[in-house]
């Protein structure tokens, strides 16, 4: 019974500290990605963002900071986390190869709504179109024509061609 006793504190004096180290690491991270996630929310849902992207992004930014809250606990007991972050660097590189057009557009959207080089309301000739601006989204720009047809338009095509705002 003795060396089992023994063995215990030998286990708690040298692990003890590190698993409640981890286990702030991992408190403090879940608090972190919950505020992070939030104030990504709220940035979104003031630009008037579509809820499922609202969702999608707060969801995608929560799950990113936990992840480094996790890989933070686990380098505190002393396990080497670089081969982690070769992989999630690698899936985030063929994630972001293979989505290329879609965060284009996404860039080229946020650009829209910050630089304002059109408004709802407007009627704009780009990327070969010309049309009264319907709506603004974040991947695409919604035209209705002059023979009422709604033409959906890439926000990466229209911010990479000259727009002529009539």
């Amino acid at each position: 019974m003795q060396p089992a006793i023994d063995q215990l504190g030998i286990f708690i004096t040298t692990y003890g500290l590190k698993i409640i180290g981890a286990i702030i690491i991992l408190i403090l991270g879940r608090i972190a990605a919950g505020i992070g996630s939030g104030i990504v929310k709220r940035a979104l849902e003031r630009s008037r963002t579509d809820t499922a992207i609202i969702s999608f992004v707060g969801s995608l930014t929560y799950i990113l900071i936990l992840t480094f809250a996790i890989l933070a606990a686990l380098a505190k007991f002393g396990i080497q986390t670089a081969s982690f972050v070769a992989i999630l660097g690698a899936a985030g590189f063929a994630i972001g190869f293979a989505l290329q057009g879609s965060l284009a557009n996404f860039a080229a959207g946020v650009l829209i709504l910050v630089l304002r080089p059109y408004r709802v309301g407007d009627v704009i000739q780009a990327a070969g179109e010309l049309g009264k601006v319907k709506d603004i989204q974040l991947f695409t720009t919604v035209l209705a024509t002059p023979d009422n047809i709604k033409i959906m338009v890439p926000n990466g095509k229209l911010f990479g061609d000259v727009i002529r705002n009539i």
